[in-house]
């Protein structure tokens, strides 16, 4: 890759996500963004909202559109047009991937979303394991997580397909394995 990159990392909770982003960071220097990661925090807050986004997170529904799209356009307009940047999580709902489609076209950034494929199954043993050493509340309904899923992330995916900037990694692989196929679909090695 040459020049300004973009890149959205989408899939199922516990996915790996978190980790491929923290890893490409790593490996670029290129910041990340992550919606999970502010979510929690302002659920930290003793104040209606963070009330709000406390229990929201607390019964596994994603959060609003237009709240995640805040955080997302916050975090976008603090990066210089020369600087390339890692979103983690925020492309979960058609309104969401409408919006970043249209932020990239207007800002002429390139883009690349990557879609880290797993199964249900894998899902569940990852999540059950996380949250035996995070202790992540999110993680005691994972049925809800994959059903919000099912419901509003895949029909969103198809918005990334339609603009030819979705990649497909199989995410059943081991970390370090996912993270080459990352690398290379990026031709980042």
């Amino acid at each position: 890759m040459n020049g300004t990159e973009t890149i959205f990392f989408i899939g199922k909770p516990g996915c790996g996500k978190g980790t491929q982003a923290k890893l490409l960071s790593e490996k670029t220097g290129w910041p990340v963004f992550s919606s999970g990661k502010l979510f929690r925090a302002i659920a930290q807050e003793d104040t209606p909202v963070g009330r709000k986004i406390k229990e929201e997170n607390d019964a596994g529904l994603l959060q609003p559109h237009w709240f995640a799209m805040y955080l997302y356009l916050k975090s976008l307009f603090s990066i210089t047009e020369d600087s390339s940047a890692i979103f983690d999580g925020f492309n979960r709902k058609i309104q969401e991937t409408e919006l970043i489609a249209d932020s990239m076209r207007w800002l002429g950034r390139p883009y690349t979303a990557i879609h880290i494929k797993v199964s249900d199954e894998t899902v569940l043993e990852r999540l059950e394991k996380r949250k035996s050493i995070e202790g992540r509340e999110d993680d005691n309904v994972v049925e809800e997580r994959l059903k919000e899923y099912e419901i509003h992330t895949i029909p969103a995916m198809e918005i990334f397909k339609k603009d030819g900037s979705l990649i497909e990694i199989d995410g059943e692989q081991s970390p370090e394995d996912i993270t080459i196929a990352i690398q290379k679909a990026l031709k980042l090695v």
